[in-house]
């Protein structure tokens, strides 16, 4: 199994029970450093390389499956079906998955969101809402849908764990902003979490769209 966008490596260390052998992938050095570190401090033999999936350098057929963890979105699509198709073996996987807060069901989310976006105008994924999955144009003659499952999910949190999923948003931890910029953030952030209970619920919506090599 080859996983994309992998950052600190979540999704092979999370399935590496199953029996998988697992390479991640991610565009970030520093992501994979601590994908490394955390691997190994749990014994985990999992392999990693520094690269955008676009750019991956393996021979073709060499993976089962494929998935790609909360960052399709970043991809450039004209190259990544044809990139993904090659590097499957014949009838491999791709799966993509998300799971996205809603800032209309959630007042702490979108006081959070605010808060991001007054210290990192620039990021993009924000204000997300549900959506319907739908094979890519770009994927047609490559891949067809084999399951798409949505469902919203409440998830708790509390000050502390909140305030750290915010810390590792695309708009903060995985940005260019400077370590400055970072602690005006936290301090403003950590600021209007006082307002809020000690714990609390954060309605989100998670998605598995799994493609089969055609």
């Amino acid at each position: 199994m080859l996983d994309i966008g992998t950052g600190t490596g979540v999704i092979p260390r999370n399935m590496y029970k199953y029996g998988a052998r697992f390479t991640g992938a991610d565009i970030s050095k520093n992501q994979i450093a601590h994908a490394k570190r955390l691997s190994k401090e749990a014994g985990m033999d999992i392999s990693y390389t520094v690269a955008p999936a676009e750019a991956l350098d393996f021979p073709d057929n060499s993976f089962d499956v494929i998935t790609a963890c909360q960052c399709y979105i970043y991809f450039d699509k004209d190259v990544i079906f044809p990139k993904l198709h090659a590097l499957l073996k014949d009838g491999g996987r791709f799966c993509m998955l998300s799971m996205i807060w809603l800032i209309e069901e959630s007042k702490i989310a979108r006081e959070s969101e605010k808060i991001v976006l007054k210290h990192n105008p620039d990021w993009s994924d924000h204000s997300l809402t549900r959506f319907t999955d739908e094979l890519d144009y770009r994927a047609k003659g490559l891949f067809e849908v084999e399951e798409s499952i949505a469902y919203d999910l409440p998830v708790t949190f509390t000050r502390e764990s909140w305030h750290g999923r915010l810390k590792a948003c695309r708009g903060i931890g995985a940005s260019s902003l400077s370590a400055n910029e970072i602690a005006a953030f936290e301090s403003e952030h950590l600021e209007y979490l006082k307002s809020v209970p000690e714990s609390f619920e954060i309605l989100h919506y998670a998605t598995a769209f799994i493609l089969k090599k055609v």
